[in-house]
């Protein structure tokens, strides 16, 4: 023997349907948020302020970098524009993922042979180079670079 649907079974099941709907939503939009930094600067007016200053200091210098990994060892080529090593009097590098913070490292690279080298070990995925590298006159050239890792961790 079958229930009648009436119009008070069709309401619950409806305010059940989207119920669920907004509990997925508002679970998703948690976990979105308590998972990626969001932030690039405290206040980005301030970091606006002197963008286009840098900016041009920094494309006066002309430095190329070019990061190289084995798996091992990440090693960085900067080379100015006339393809020697640029002269630096201080290197920072952060390699981490683009989402989140929490496997960000780094290395301490040190200068040989006009290369900066590192023992540094990446998952395979995308990861962000972040670099800023002082010339030895102040200016300070900033660079973050796409690097995808597709060795496997052995």
């Amino acid at each position: 023997m079958a229930r009648e649907l009436t119009g008070r079974h069709v309401l619950l099941i409806t305010l059940c349907a989207f119920g669920v709907i907004i509990l997925v939503n508002l679970v998703m939009a948690v976990m979105a948020v308590g998972t990626f930094p969001g932030l690039e600067v405290k206040n980005s007016y301030v970091a606006s302020q002197n963008f286009d200053r840098e900016r041009a200091a920094q494309q006066a210098l002309n430095w190329r970098v070019t990061p190289e990994y084995d798996g091992r060892e990440m090693v960085l080529a900067i080379l100015d524009d006339n393809g020697n090593p640029a002269p630096l009097r201080d290197l920072s590098v952060t390699v981490g993922r683009p989402t989140h913070q929490r496997d960000d490292q780094s290395p301490e690279f040190t200068y040989s042979g006009g290369l900066y080298r590192a023992p540094l070990v990446l998952a395979p995925g995308l990861w962000n180079i972040h670099l800023t590298a002082t010339a030895r006159d102040g200016t300070v050239f900033r660079q973050r670079i796409d690097h995808y890792n597709g060795n496997r961790v052995k």
